[in-house]
């Protein structure tokens, strides 16, 4: 225990400084970047991470890798003629299916774990709403979306962070042994919370009406649920696939991958749940 602990200071120590050159990069983008410039960054990031998705497909040539990001590609510009609802709604569904797929695994993992076709169709269905969504909640009520956006990535991060050092304090019930077997209920459990603690505090300081509390606060904690299916889900690829990392982009880190896989399930959901939130609301008034 004591022979790790450089290498778990040192990987913190890394990951620390790559996050205090991200955020603030991340923060100017999302801040100052038109919404045309924003989706195409966006777009940039996504094909990226469709190529480092080509790695969990165990694709070795190169140029193969390529097309499947171009195939991403042409598959985030056909996504601009489809309802957004409808893309959210598909997103949701399949989301719920991920998560049987990580509860039974490796039960009922044969179909698709040494199938090409279904790994690159599990790719799509990860990336598409996830940009489609990002976009939707920056673009909406003008501005306001921008500190939506800002709320969810806090949300995300903070939830992170929490399950990091609660499950590395008190972890000791493995949340899912057989897919990522350092997630624990604890960390699990300290993430619900700080989700909460997050909302409140966000409902909070934007002067909310207590009436919307509760189901802002419910929209926070599904949102962070699926935001741990969407980290379990790249697990569950990259055991499959027999590597540690999507790829090593950002030290301490891993690949982009890494970084995404929380928000590309969090922010279908959270679009899809603010949508259905924002229609309840206005049938109500």
């Amino acid at each position: 225990m004591q022979a790790n602990m450089p290498m778990q200071v040192n990987g913190l120590k890394q990951r620390f400084i790559t996050a205090v050159i991200l955020v603030p990069l991340f923060l100017a983008l999302l801040f100052y970047l038109p919404p045309v410039g924003f989706l195409f960054f966006t777009a940039i990031v996504t094909v990226f991470g469709a190529f480092e998705w080509s790695h969990l497909m165990a694709i070795q040539k190169m140029r193969w890798r390529f097309l499947y990001a171009g195939l991403v590609a042409l598959c985030l510009y056909g996504s601009l003629f489809i309802a957004i609802r409808t893309t959210l709604v598909f997103a949701t569904l399949g989301w719920c299916a991920a998560l049987l797929l990580i509860a039974l695994y490796p039960r009922g993992s044969d179909w698709w774990r040494n199938s090409f076709f279904w790994r690159g169709f599990m790719g799509i269905f990860v990336f598409i709403p996830c940009w489609v969504a990002i976009n939707f909640i920056r673009n909406a009520n003008n501005n306001d979306g921008i500190y939506v956006l800002l709320f969810l990535f806090v949300l995300i991060w903070g939830a992170d962070i929490t399950a990091y050092f609660v499950g590395r304090k008190w972890g000791k019930r493995a949340l899912a042994p057989q897919v990522s077997p350092k997630k624990t209920w604890e960390g699990f459990i300290g993430a619900m919370l700080s989700s909460i603690l997050i909302a409140v505090i966000a409902l909070w300081a934007t002067g909310a009406d207590y009436k919307l509390w509760p189901w802002a606060v419910l929209l926070a904690l599904v949102t962070v649920i699926f935001s741990v299916v969407g980290d379990l889900f790249e697990s569950l690829l990259k055991r499959t696939a027999g590597v540690k990392d999507s790829g090593s982009i950002f030290p301490g880190h891993g690949g982009l991958l890494d970084r995404m896989d929380s928000l590309t399930a969090a922010a279908p959901i959270f679009a899809f749940g603010g949508m259905l939130l924002g229609a309840a609301l206005g049938a109500s008034s």
